[in-house]
């Protein structure tokens, strides 16, 4: 005969939740909404500590969804549209405000819900939401709290504002070939992000006296207590194949980690060698990311 489940109480239906623009009085609890997975959402995190809950002084609105009375998923809708939370039921509300017009040049986020919010916003609107540049479904989420396995390249150190042209001739190059386009545009705004990295300590490189050029280089991006996230991790074309990033990197978490104690990265899953390098160091897998760049 069938197997019979004991009688017992049936699990009430979740209630239907509510999306909003969060304001200042919504910030403690956003923080702990972040706090639950806080390497993974360390970008919304940063961009709190900077600016607050204040869309002004943001430059966008961050929705947040709340069901039974808490917070269980957050957008923030600028540039980089970046979801935060497990709940997916957020994600139909957060579709329905973000509308056909899209300003944002990337989904970022956990690989399941940048995936889900991508297909419902590409059903949804259509128009400016398909046609993404590269959808990246699978991006291991790494970080490393400890000395790397691997001794450090004394030859990269914190790039001086003095350096500021061949690090940023560089950074140029490592964006075109990482995002398939160029970041210059007319208001100069990815000079600006560079020299705000220098100037804050947050820019990496080994410099080349003899042709001038950086051979390597590595940023952090985003902060938020004892954690950092590195990005723009590269090197140059004709020093490749020589066994340089690992020592490379291994110097940057040991740079790194003279202010945030723990260092995390993420990286596309195709990309084989970079992750070979990245377990070398000493990262392990911690998270898997997505993103959609247009």
């Amino acid at each position: 005969m069938p197997f019979a489940h004991p009688a017992g109480p049936v699990s009430p239906v979740p209630l239907r939740g509510r999306a909003r623009v969060l304001g200042p009085v919504d910030l403690p609890a956003l923080r702990a909404l972040l706090g639950e997975h806080p390497l993974e959402n360390v970008f919304i995190s940063s961009r709190l500590d900077a600016a607050g809950l204040s869309a002004a002084a943001l430059g966008c609105r961050i929705w947040g969804y709340f069901r039974g009375g808490g917070l269980t998923a957050a957008c923030h809708a600028g540039a980089n549209l970046v979801l935060a939370g497990d709940d997916s039921g957020a994600l139909d509300a957060f579709v329905d405000h973000l509308g056909p017009r899209r300003t944002s040049q990337a989904i970022m986020g956990r690989s399941s819900s940048v995936m889900a919010i991508y297909e419902r916003l590409v059903s949804r609107w259509g128009g400016a939401w398909l046609g993404a540049r590269s959808i990246r479904v699978h991006q291991p989420l790494m970080a490393i709290d400890r000395s790397p396995d691997v001794p450090g390249d004394r030859r990269i150190e914190p790039v001086t504002a003095d350096r500021f042209e061949p690090y940023f001739d560089a950074a140029v190059s490592m964006y075109t070939e990482e995002v398939g386009a160029s970041p210059l545009d007319a208001t100069n705004s990815y000079a600006t992000h560079m020299r705000e990295l220098i100037g804050t300590g947050r820019a990496f490189g080994a410099y080349d006296e003899d042709s001038g050029r950086f051979w390597f280089k590595s940023d952090i991006g985003a902060v938020h207590r004892d954690a950092c996230q590195i990005q723009g991790v590269w090197v140059s074309p004709e020093m490749r194949g020589r066994r340089l990033a690992a020592p490379a990197m291994a110097r940057v978490v040991e740079l790194a980690r003279r202010r945030h104690p723990v260092v995390s990265l993420y990286v596309n899953d195709y990309n084989t060698a970079a992750r070979a390098v990245y377990a070398h160091v000493g990262f392990r897998q911690v998270g898997e990311l997505g993103t959609i760049l247009y």
